[in-house]
């Protein structure tokens, strides 16, 4: 059948909407109508070249949808099922077998080949293959073909035009917060970045009962809008040393911490804001061979722990439906996050997403 689909070419190219052939699903797929999808900075990044996957390639990892066709043996899913689709996995190994799919030994060629095992795409644009399955999804598409591991069956009267991105980014900032810090009552915290990764750690910390929640930007207005969402404290590091800022909100440090920058001196900035035998944890993409220094001359004695999580070590078949009912429940107002786009404004959208005038683009067919 035929799909209309945004096409990554080149690095800082604009994606290209083009009419692509898309197949059946196989063995251990499912084709699905795409109502929304989310941007992530990790789209961007990868049109751009920061990991070097195959171009041409339809992107997008954050997709939501109604399912049309069912591959062969696969179980659990029917036509006009909704779903949140999410990372791919193999279910097999070592650590999807203990519950960390999303430390899959198979993670990199399953979401970042963008092929199938057999080398084949699900995407073709004449005679040309164009790249599929990214993050098991490629759900730049009005039509896609998904690894069945990777949808996530979702009630019926779930708002798909809000509920893609929790299957990455809204799902590394909670998922961190809830599965890997694990702030308890009355703790404090504070979250480095007040993107969408950002904010979505501050609510859950909210959710898990955190008292002490620091959110740490350069950006007054951002600030300002974490505060309103929950936030206790707020550090503009523009205006002066963020550690010292932090310390006299929190003398002694926090007890956790989560970086979603990527950026080197956060990291630093972040490992220093850490009480004794703090946990601190860092989300935020980097181009590969970045290096971050640490003063461990200093945090010997601390006993620190620190954490580099992917999707905030979720199982999404367990985590988002989770985050459904927080959300339902009024605990995790996530929508807040959220602007929408019509698909042939993605270009607006990425734009409007890199300047920080939208925290949460969701572009929707």
């Amino acid at each position: 059948m035929k799909t209309r689909a945004a096409v990554a070419t080149a690095p800082g190219a604009d994606f290209d909407i083009r009419e692509l052939d898309v197949d059946d699903p196989r063995p251990g797929e499912l084709r699905v109508r795409v109502v929304a999808t989310g941007v992530c900075h990790t789209d961007a990044i990868i049109r751009d070249q920061w990991y070097p996957v195959p171009q041409p390639v339809v992107l997008g990892h954050e997709g939501a949808g109604v399912v049309e066709a069912v591959g062969e043996g696969v179980t659990g899913f029917a036509e006009g099922d909704r779903v949140v689709m999410g990372p791919a996995s193999c279910g097999e190994c070592p650590q999807c077998t203990a519950g960390h799919p999303m430390y899959c030994e198979d993670f990199y060629a399953r979401n970042f080949g963008v092929r199938r095992a057999d080398g084949s795409t699900a995407f073709h644009d004449g005679q040309t293959a164009v790249g599929s399955h990214f993050f098991g999804q490629s759900s730049f598409a009005e039509h896609t073909i998904v690894a069945a591991r990777a949808a996530v069956k979702v009630p019926d009267d779930t708002p798909l035009d809000l509920v893609g991105p929790l299957g990455c980014g809204l799902m590394t900032g909670a998922g961190s917060v809830l599965n890997v810090l694990r702030p308890g009552p009355g703790s404090s915290i504070a979250v480095f970045g007040t993107g969408a990764v950002g904010m979505a750690g501050m609510l859950a910390a909210r959710a898990s009962g955190a008292t002490t929640i620091v959110m740490v930007d350069v950006v007054p207005s951002r600030l300002d809008f974490a505060r309103e969402l929950g936030a206790t404290h707020l550090v503009d590091a523009s205006a002066g040393d963020a550690v010292e800022q932090l310390r006299a909100v929190v003398p002694g440090g926090v007890a956790y911490a989560l970086d979603t920058t990527g950026v080197p001196a956060v990291f630093g900035q972040m490992a220093a804001s850490l009480a004794t035998r703090g946990h601190g944890v860092l989300v935020g993409a980097a181009k590969l061979g970045t290096q971050a220094s640490i003063d461990i001359g200093s945090l010997l004695m601390t006993g620190l722990t620190l954490s580099m999580v992917i999707e905030g070590d979720a199982v999404p078949r367990e985590f988002i439906p989770r985050l459904i009912r927080l959300h339902q429940d009024g605990r995790f107002p996530f929508d807040r996050l959220i602007r929408h786009y019509p698909f042939d404004q993605i270009g607006a959208a990425f734009a409007d997403s890199a300047a920080g005038t939208t925290l949460k683009p969701v572009l929707v067919y």
